[in-house]
Protein backbone atom coordinates (compact mmCIF):
# COMPACT_ATOMS: atom_id res chain seq x y z
CA UNK A 1 0.00 0.00 0.00
CA UNK A 2 1.33 3.61 -1.22
CA UNK A 3 2.08 6.05 1.46
CA UNK A 4 0.56 9.27 2.04
CA UNK A 5 2.64 11.68 0.67
CA UNK A 6 3.88 14.29 3.43
CA UNK A 7 2.23 17.76 2.76
CA UNK A 8 4.49 20.12 1.78
CA UNK A 9 6.34 22.29 3.86
CA UNK A 10 4.73 26.08 4.25
CA UNK A 11 5.41 29.16 2.19
CA UNK A 12 7.81 32.04 4.09
CA UNK A 13 7.57 35.44 2.45
CA UNK A 14 6.30 33.61 -0.76
CA UNK A 15 9.42 31.59 -0.67
CA UNK A 16 8.85 27.12 -0.49
CA UNK A 17 11.62 25.12 1.29
CA UNK A 18 14.69 24.35 -0.38
CA UNK A 19 16.02 20.63 0.44
CA UNK A 20 19.61 19.48 0.62
CA UNK A 21 20.45 15.98 0.78
CA UNK A 22 23.47 15.40 3.64
CA UNK A 23 25.69 12.19 2.63
CA UNK A 24 28.49 10.52 4.57
CA UNK A 25 31.22 12.50 5.37
CA UNK A 26 33.89 13.81 7.88
CA UNK A 27 31.67 17.00 8.73
CA UNK A 28 31.74 17.05 12.53
CA UNK A 29 28.68 19.63 12.85
CA UNK A 30 25.28 20.55 10.33
CA UNK A 31 26.52 23.78 10.49
CA UNK A 32 30.41 22.97 8.90
CA UNK A 33 28.58 20.62 6.50
CA UNK A 34 25.81 23.81 5.61
CA UNK A 35 28.74 26.10 5.34
CA UNK A 36 30.68 23.92 2.87
CA UNK A 37 28.02 23.12 0.91
CA UNK A 38 26.40 26.08 0.75
CA UNK A 39 28.81 29.07 1.44
CA UNK A 40 26.37 31.73 0.38
CA UNK A 41 24.42 31.45 3.19
CA UNK A 42 26.46 33.37 6.01
CA UNK A 43 24.40 32.83 8.76
CA UNK A 44 23.54 29.29 9.45
CA UNK A 45 24.49 29.45 13.23
CA UNK A 46 21.73 31.44 13.77
CA UNK A 47 19.35 29.72 11.55
CA UNK A 48 19.70 26.50 12.90
CA UNK A 49 19.42 28.33 16.84
CA UNK A 50 16.10 29.82 15.14
CA UNK A 51 14.96 26.92 14.15
CA UNK A 52 14.87 27.52 10.67
CA UNK A 53 16.53 24.38 9.33
CA UNK A 54 14.09 21.44 9.77
CA UNK A 55 13.27 17.72 8.68
CA UNK A 56 10.81 16.60 6.51
CA UNK A 57 8.06 17.11 9.08
CA UNK A 58 8.47 20.63 9.76
CA UNK A 59 10.49 19.90 13.16
CA UNK A 60 13.97 21.87 13.73
CA UNK A 61 17.03 19.60 13.26
CA UNK A 62 19.36 19.51 15.80
CA UNK A 63 22.89 20.66 15.37
CA UNK A 64 24.90 17.76 15.10
CA UNK A 65 25.51 15.97 11.69
CA UNK A 66 23.78 12.73 10.80
CA UNK A 67 24.15 11.36 7.42
CA UNK A 68 21.64 10.22 4.23
CA UNK A 69 18.68 12.14 5.52
CA UNK A 70 16.98 15.56 3.89
CA UNK A 71 17.37 19.14 5.74
CA UNK A 72 14.81 21.73 4.49
CA UNK A 73 15.61 25.77 4.94
CA UNK A 74 14.28 28.90 3.21
CA UNK A 75 16.26 30.55 0.68
CA UNK A 76 16.65 33.78 1.79
CA UNK A 77 19.30 36.00 2.02
CA UNK A 78 20.01 39.43 4.38
CA UNK A 79 21.27 41.57 2.05
CA UNK A 80 18.95 40.73 -0.34
CA UNK A 81 18.37 44.13 -2.40
CA UNK A 82 14.48 45.30 -2.42
CA UNK A 83 12.78 45.98 -5.46
CA UNK A 84 10.52 49.25 -4.72
CA UNK A 85 8.12 48.52 -7.35
CA UNK A 86 5.03 46.54 -7.40
CA UNK A 87 3.66 43.59 -9.68
CA UNK A 88 0.00 43.94 -10.55
CA UNK A 89 -2.26 41.57 -10.91
CA UNK A 90 -4.45 41.80 -14.31
CA UNK A 91 -6.25 38.56 -14.47
CA UNK A 92 -6.52 35.55 -12.13
CA UNK A 93 -8.99 32.18 -13.08
CA UNK A 94 -8.52 28.77 -11.41
CA UNK A 95 -6.09 27.87 -14.06
CA UNK A 96 -4.36 30.87 -15.10
CA UNK A 97 -2.58 34.18 -13.46
CA UNK A 98 -1.46 37.15 -15.39
CA UNK A 99 1.00 39.14 -13.55
CA UNK A 100 2.03 42.78 -14.56
CA UNK A 101 5.58 42.75 -13.41
CA UNK A 102 7.78 45.90 -12.70
CA UNK A 103 11.82 46.54 -13.99
CA UNK A 104 14.03 45.00 -12.16
CA UNK A 105 12.24 42.19 -10.43
CA UNK A 106 12.99 39.02 -11.02
CA UNK A 107 10.71 36.70 -11.89
CA UNK A 108 12.03 33.67 -10.01
CA UNK A 109 14.88 32.96 -7.53
CA UNK A 110 18.27 33.66 -8.79
CA UNK A 111 21.49 34.97 -7.56
CA UNK A 112 20.72 37.34 -4.59
CA UNK A 113 16.90 37.32 -5.13
CA UNK A 114 14.53 35.18 -3.57
CA UNK A 115 11.48 37.05 -1.72
CA UNK A 116 12.30 39.89 -4.07
CA UNK A 117 11.00 38.01 -6.92
CA UNK A 118 7.66 37.84 -9.02
CA UNK A 119 6.67 34.20 -7.98
CA UNK A 120 7.43 34.44 -4.34
CA UNK A 121 5.50 38.18 -3.96
CA UNK A 122 2.19 36.57 -5.69
CA UNK A 123 2.71 33.24 -3.97
CA UNK A 124 2.74 35.21 -0.61
CA UNK A 125 -0.27 37.60 -2.04
CA UNK A 126 -2.62 34.79 -3.17
CA UNK A 127 -1.57 31.91 -1.29
CA UNK A 128 -1.23 29.78 -3.85
CA UNK A 129 1.83 27.56 -3.26
CA UNK A 130 1.73 25.81 -6.56
CA UNK A 131 1.98 29.10 -8.78
CA UNK A 132 4.46 29.07 -11.17
CA UNK A 133 5.53 30.84 -14.28
CA UNK A 134 5.29 29.37 -17.41
CA UNK A 135 8.10 31.89 -19.36
CA UNK A 136 10.28 33.96 -18.09
CA UNK A 137 11.08 37.88 -19.23
CA UNK A 138 14.37 39.25 -18.09
CA UNK A 139 15.13 41.17 -14.97
CA UNK A 140 15.96 44.30 -16.78
CA UNK A 141 11.84 44.12 -18.50
CA UNK A 142 8.27 44.54 -17.41
CA UNK A 143 5.72 43.52 -18.62
CA UNK A 144 2.86 40.55 -19.09
CA UNK A 145 4.29 36.95 -16.93
CA UNK A 146 1.58 34.29 -17.17
CA UNK A 147 1.29 31.95 -14.53
CA UNK A 148 0.45 28.21 -13.95
CA UNK A 149 -1.85 27.71 -10.79
CA UNK A 150 -2.34 24.06 -10.65
CA UNK A 151 0.53 21.65 -10.80
CA UNK A 152 -1.08 19.10 -13.07
CA UNK A 153 -2.04 21.81 -15.88
CA UNK A 154 2.22 22.98 -15.90
CA UNK A 155 2.97 20.54 -18.67
CA UNK A 156 0.40 21.44 -21.23
CA UNK A 157 1.53 25.20 -20.43
CA UNK A 158 4.86 24.80 -20.62
CA UNK A 159 4.78 22.70 -23.83
CA UNK A 160 2.48 25.57 -25.29
CA UNK A 161 5.60 27.86 -24.77
CA UNK A 162 7.99 25.72 -25.90
CA UNK A 163 6.27 24.94 -29.36
CA UNK A 164 6.36 28.78 -29.28
CA UNK A 165 2.18 29.04 -30.25
CA UNK A 166 2.41 32.30 -28.42
CA UNK A 167 1.95 35.52 -29.81
CA UNK A 168 3.54 38.37 -27.98
CA UNK A 169 3.90 42.06 -28.56
CA UNK A 170 6.32 43.97 -26.91
CA UNK A 171 6.94 48.63 -26.64
CA UNK A 172 10.23 49.91 -26.86
CA UNK A 173 11.99 52.86 -26.86
CA UNK A 174 15.26 53.48 -29.27
CA UNK A 175 16.64 55.83 -31.07
CA UNK A 176 14.33 56.80 -34.36
CA UNK A 177 15.97 54.46 -37.42
CA UNK A 178 15.42 54.94 -41.09
CA UNK A 179 12.86 52.41 -42.49
CA UNK A 180 11.70 50.72 -44.31
CA UNK A 181 8.84 50.34 -41.79
CA UNK A 182 7.73 48.05 -40.74
CA UNK A 183 10.17 45.24 -41.41
CA UNK A 184 10.87 41.79 -40.26
CA UNK A 185 14.97 40.83 -39.44
CA UNK A 186 16.13 37.85 -39.10
CA UNK A 187 19.36 36.94 -37.01
CA UNK A 188 21.50 34.17 -36.21
CA UNK A 189 22.21 34.87 -32.30
CA UNK A 190 24.76 32.41 -30.66
CA UNK A 191 26.54 32.98 -27.03
CA UNK A 192 30.11 33.40 -26.97
CA UNK A 193 32.85 31.31 -24.92
CA UNK A 194 34.13 34.85 -23.82
CA UNK A 195 34.02 37.35 -20.93
CA UNK A 196 31.50 38.67 -22.52
CA UNK A 197 28.84 36.01 -22.48
CA UNK A 198 25.97 37.87 -21.39
CA UNK A 199 26.07 39.00 -24.73
CA UNK A 200 24.37 37.16 -27.30
CA UNK A 201 26.18 37.86 -30.25
CA UNK A 202 24.93 37.71 -34.22
CA UNK A 203 27.07 35.55 -35.86
CA UNK A 204 26.86 34.10 -39.53
CA UNK A 205 24.10 31.19 -40.42
CA UNK A 206 20.78 30.20 -40.32
CA UNK A 207 19.11 32.53 -38.32
CA UNK A 208 17.32 31.40 -35.03
CA UNK A 209 15.91 35.21 -34.19
CA UNK A 210 12.85 36.36 -36.43
CA UNK A 211 11.21 39.53 -34.79
CA UNK A 212 8.54 42.09 -36.88
CA UNK A 213 9.49 45.44 -35.80
CA UNK A 214 7.28 49.07 -36.66
CA UNK A 215 8.29 52.11 -35.82
CA UNK A 216 5.08 53.44 -33.94
CA UNK A 217 5.80 57.21 -33.26
CA UNK A 218 8.88 59.80 -33.28
CA UNK A 219 9.13 61.18 -29.65
CA UNK A 220 9.28 64.76 -28.89
CA UNK A 221 10.77 67.31 -26.31
CA UNK A 222 13.56 65.43 -23.71
CA UNK A 223 13.02 62.53 -25.64
CA UNK A 224 14.09 64.46 -28.99
CA UNK A 225 15.41 61.55 -31.57
CA UNK A 226 14.12 58.86 -29.91
CA UNK A 227 11.06 56.51 -30.96
CA UNK A 228 8.95 54.25 -29.94
CA UNK A 229 8.65 50.34 -31.22
CA UNK A 230 6.25 47.67 -31.75
CA UNK A 231 8.15 44.35 -31.42
CA UNK A 232 6.39 41.22 -32.62
CA UNK A 233 9.07 38.17 -31.87
CA UNK A 234 8.78 35.22 -33.96
CA UNK A 235 11.24 32.79 -31.98
CA UNK A 236 12.34 32.95 -28.68
CA UNK A 237 16.51 33.02 -28.44
CA UNK A 238 17.61 34.70 -25.21
CA UNK A 239 18.04 38.87 -25.14
CA UNK A 240 16.45 38.42 -28.61
CA UNK A 241 15.04 41.65 -28.81
CA UNK A 242 17.76 43.52 -26.95
CA UNK A 243 20.10 41.85 -29.18
CA UNK A 244 18.65 42.60 -32.42
CA UNK A 245 17.68 46.11 -31.92
CA UNK A 246 21.27 46.04 -31.24
CA UNK A 247 22.06 44.82 -34.09
CA UNK A 248 20.23 47.28 -36.28
CA UNK A 249 22.35 50.21 -34.48
CA UNK A 250 19.18 50.59 -32.56
CA UNK A 251 19.84 49.69 -29.10
CA UNK A 252 17.02 49.96 -26.44
CA UNK A 253 17.36 53.30 -23.70
CA UNK A 254 18.66 51.93 -20.59
CA UNK A 255 20.28 48.71 -21.59
CA UNK A 256 23.18 47.61 -19.46
CA UNK A 257 24.38 44.63 -21.64
CA UNK A 258 24.08 46.30 -25.49
CA UNK A 259 26.13 47.64 -27.28
CA UNK A 260 28.70 48.16 -24.07
CA UNK A 261 27.84 45.44 -21.20
CA UNK A 262 27.98 47.52 -18.29
CA UNK A 263 29.42 46.61 -14.69
CA UNK A 264 27.44 44.85 -12.21
CA UNK A 265 25.89 47.17 -9.75
CA UNK A 266 24.96 46.32 -5.94
CA UNK A 267 22.95 47.76 -5.22
CA UNK A 268 20.90 48.12 -8.68
CA UNK A 269 20.32 51.69 -9.52
CA UNK A 270 16.77 51.97 -10.42
CA UNK A 271 16.31 55.44 -11.83
CA UNK A 272 17.28 54.36 -15.37
CA UNK A 273 15.03 51.23 -16.19
CA UNK A 274 15.41 49.26 -19.51
CA UNK A 275 12.53 50.56 -22.14
CA UNK A 276 10.99 47.44 -22.82
CA UNK A 277 7.69 46.17 -22.16
CA UNK A 278 5.82 43.13 -22.48
CA UNK A 279 2.70 44.75 -23.69
CA UNK A 280 0.21 41.82 -25.13
CA UNK A 281 0.37 37.90 -25.36
CA UNK A 282 -2.14 35.82 -26.19
CA UNK A 283 -2.66 32.04 -27.47
CA UNK A 284 -5.03 29.25 -27.06
CA UNK A 285 -5.76 27.45 -23.78
CA UNK A 286 -4.26 23.70 -23.99
CA UNK A 287 -6.40 22.98 -20.70
CA UNK A 288 -9.59 24.55 -21.68
CA UNK A 289 -9.50 25.71 -25.20
CA UNK A 290 -10.41 29.28 -24.97
CA UNK A 291 -8.99 31.96 -26.96
CA UNK A 292 -6.42 33.99 -24.58
CA UNK A 293 -5.34 37.30 -25.26
CA UNK A 294 -4.22 39.60 -22.08
CA UNK A 295 -2.82 43.17 -22.28
CA UNK A 296 -1.30 45.94 -19.71
CA UNK A 297 -4.35 48.41 -20.34
CA UNK A 298 -7.44 45.39 -20.43
CA UNK A 299 -7.31 42.88 -18.16
CA UNK A 300 -8.32 40.68 -21.34
CA UNK A 301 -9.50 42.07 -24.56
CA UNK A 302 -10.74 40.09 -27.64
CA UNK A 303 -8.93 39.04 -30.97
CA UNK A 304 -10.24 37.39 -33.62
Amino acid sequence: MARPAKPPLPLRDGVGASAVFCPPGPWASLVDFLAERLPRVADWPERLARGDVVDEAGQPVAAGYTPNRRVFYWRYLADEPEVPFEERIVFQDEHLLVADKPHFLPVTPSGLYARQTLMARLRHRTGLADLIPVHRLDRETAGLVVFCVRSQDRDAYHQLFRDRAVEKVYDAIAPAGEGPWPRTVRHRLEEPDTEQFLQMQVVAGEPNAETWINLVEHLQGQQQGLARYELRPHTGARHQLRAQMNALGLPLVGDRVYPVLQPHENPPRFDAPLQLVAREIGFTDPVTGQRRYFSRDAATIARP
